[in-house]
C-alpha cells in the first residue's frame, strides 16, 4: 500500500485551517503524543507509543468535521484529542498519522432551559460557568474541571454528581453532532439513543465535534472540609452523608497516609484521615452534626462559586495522582466499588500489601481508587480477582482498548471507519481482559 502524502495533507490542512491551523514541528508532535497514560505502570511498559506525523488545531464544529474529511481521503490515521487529561493512552497516536487536537475548538453555541450546547474543545468548567450565569449547573461535573467536553464525554470517565444521578452518561448526553470517514468531512446530528453509540468509545467509531449535555437548577454549594483521627473514622459516615437530601454533589475520604499527599490546607490537618463534601446548604448543619458524633470535627465551610470545583480536583483518581508524585514509581492504582470498601476495608487493604483506600459515595455503594505498591501485572491482576472475592467490583483501567459496549462498537465502526482510520489500535473485537466494565 503506498504511504500517505504527508506533505500534501499539510498542504490541504493548512488550505482549510490557515498557517496556525496544522503543524509539523517535532516538538508539537511530541506534545500532542503523549496523555496521562503515566499513571497506570502496566500501560507506561506495554502500550506501543506512537509520535503523529502532523497535528490540526480546528477552532470550530464544522472545521473538525472538515479536518477529518481531508485525512480520510488521503488515508491517514486520526487520533482525536482534548486536553489529554485521560490515564489510559486513548490520545497516543499508535500508528502515526494526524492528531486532532480540538482543545482550540471551545465555542458554547448555545445555554437553554436544562441544556447546553457546546464544541467538543469547550472546557467542562467554562460549560459550568455558562450554566451558572442562568441559574443551572451541570447534571454531571468532571474531576478534572479542565477537561474537555468532547474528552470527557469519548473517555472512560463519570464525574462529581454521580450520587444523585449515576454514572449513567446516557441521561447526562442529549445529543451529539460526530464525523466520521464515512460522513466525508460532514457532520452527522444524533439525539437521544443513537449518541450514545459514540460515547466512551475513544473516537474509534466516530469524533464527537459538537455536544448538548443536560443541565438542572443551580444549587448554592458549601465546600464541607472535616477531619478524623484515622480512616475508619471517615468510613464510619461516608455512606449516611451520601444519602442526605438533598443529595451531596460530592463526599470522598482518604487515608492519613493520603492526606498528607494533598496540597497544603488548613482544613488538612496533619495525622489526620480528610473527609470532603460538595454539600448543600440545607444539610450543613444536619452533616455537621453526623460528623461530630462519630468522633470528628468540621475543619471548615467554603462559599462561592470554586467551593464545588475545588473539591472535585480532590476527588476520583486525583488523590491517587498526588500520592504517586510524593512517591514516583511505587504505586498503581486499580478502580473499584462496593459496600465491602467500608465493611471490609482491613481485608481490602491487605490484597495490595502497603495500599490506600481513597473512597467516595456513590449512586448506589462507595466507589474509589486503590494503590498498591506495584510487583508485576501477575500481582495486579491476581489481586483484581482476589478483589472480587471479597464482593469488590473491579474495573481495570490498566489498557486501552474499548471495554464499553465493545461489540457494539466495533459493528458500528465497520459502517462508520470501514479503513479502520480513527484511533487506532484502541478497538480489539478479541480483547478479553481481566476485568471489564464501568463501576462509576
Amino acid at each position: 500500500m503506498t504511504p500517505p502524502d504527508y506533505a500534501r495533507l499539510e498542504a490541504d490542512l493548512r488550505e482549510q485551517l490557515g498557517p496556525r491551523g496544522v503543524s509539523g514541528d517535532i516538538r508539537q508532535r511530541e506534545k500532542a503524543s503523549v496523555d496521562g497514560a503515566r499513571m497506570s505502570p502496566i500501560i507506561a511498559e506495554l502500550l506501543p507509543l506512537g509520535v503523529a506525523d502532523l497535528v490540526a488545531f480546528p477552532t470550530t464544529a464544522e472545521e473538525i468535521a472538515a479536518v477529518v474529511g481531508i485525512a480520510a481521503a488521503h488515508g491517514v490515521p486520526i487520533t482525536p484529542r482534548g486536553k489529554g487529561t485521560g490515564n489510559y493512552g486513548q490520545a497516543i497516536p499508535m500508528s502515526g498519522g494526524l492528531v486532532l487536537d480540538m482543545s482550540r475548538a471551545r465555542t458554547i453555541v448555545e445555554v437553554g432551559d436544562g441544556f447546553v450546547t457546546a464544541d467538543a474543545g469547550a472546557v467542562m468548567n467554562a460549560l459550568e460557568q455558562a450554566a451558572r450565569a442562568t441559574g443551572q449547573q451541570l447534571w454531571m461535573y468532571p474531576s478534572t474541571v479542565h477537561s474537555t467536553l468532547g474528552g470527557f464525554l469519548s473517555g472512560g470517565s463519570g464525574g462529581t454528581g454521580t450520587i444523585a444521578h449515576g454514572a449513567n452518561h446516557m441521561g447526562f448526553v442529549a445529543a451529539l453532532d460526530v464525523v466520521t470517514p464515512a460522513s466525508g468531512g460532514t457532520l452527522v446530528h444524533l439525539d437521544g439513543e443513537a449518541a450514545q453509540a459514540y460515547v466512551h468509545n475513544y473516537g474509534t467509531a466516530g469524533i464527537i465535534a459538537r455536544a448538548t449535555v443536560r443541565l438542572e437548577p443551580l444549587q448554592d454549594w458549601r465546600g464541607l472540609y472535616a477531619s478524623f483521627p484515622d480512616f475508619a473514622g471517615s468510613l464510619s459516615v461516608l455512606r449516611t452523608l451520601g444519602r442526605l437530601t438533598p443529595a451531596p454533589r460530592l463526599v470522598s475520604a482518604d487515608t492519613v497516609h493520603v492526606t498528607a499527599q494533598l496540597p497544603p490546607d488548613d482544613a488538612f490537618p496533619a495525622g489526620r484521615s480528610s473527609l470532603r463534601m460538595i454539600a448543600d446548604p440545607a444539610v450543613v448543619a444536619e452533616a455537621t452534626a453526623i460528623i461530630e458524633a462519630a468522633g470528628g470535627r468540621v475543619e471548615d465551610v467554603r462559599e462561592g462559586p470554586q467551593a464545588s470545583p475545588a473539591l472535585s480536583v480532590l476527588s476520583y483518581n486525583h488523590p491517587i495522582e498526588w500520592l504517586q508524585k510524593s512517591e514516583p514509581g511505587v504505586y498503581f492504582h486499580v478502580e473499584v466499588s462496593g459496600d465491602a470498601l467500608v465493611d471490609r476495608i482491613d481485608e481490602v487493604h491487605a490484597v495490595y500489601p502497603g495500599s490506600y483506600l481513597h473512597i467516595e459515595a456513590g449512586h448506589t455503594v462507595p466507589i474509589g481508587m486503590l494503590a498498591g505498591v506495584y510487583e508485576s501485572p501477575a500481582a495486579v491482576y491476581a489481586g483484581i480477582a482476589e478483589l472480587g472475592e471479597l464482593g469488590v467490583g473491579v474495573h481495570n483501567p490498566h489498557q486501552w482498548n474499548v471495554d464499553f459496549r465493545l461489540h457494539e462498537t466495533v459493528d458500528l465502526a465497520r459502517t462508520t471507519d470501514p479503513q479502520g482510520l480513527l484511533n487506532p489500535g484502541k478497538l480489539n473485537p478479541a480483547y478479553d481482559g481481566p476485568v471489564k466494565g464501568a463501576i462509576r
